[in-house]
């Protein structure tokens, strides 16, 4: 062991009782960057995508009216 390690520190079972202990969450906390499960996106890069297409297409079609009511006739 390193200097900077610490072992763990045994506790007995006196010094903490289990009806005070909040039950332990297996749920898995997943990275930034990393993929959901089954091949998917990130929640946030799929969120991200979504609103950059979205608001790239009202931008072009903004751009699109304004060609069409500045090159009239």
């Amino acid at each position: 062991m390193t200097s900077h390690q610490q072992a763990p520190v045994p506790q007995s079972p006196s010094s903490a009782p289990a009806s005070r202990q909040p039950p332990a969450r297996r749920e898995r906390r997943y990275e930034p960057g990393e993929e959901r499960g089954d091949g998917r996106f990130p929640r946030g890069l799929a969120l991200r995508l979504f609103v950059y297409v979205v608001a790239g297409h009202l931008l072009a079609g903004f751009l699109f009216l304004l060609f069409e009511l500045g090159g009239g006739k």
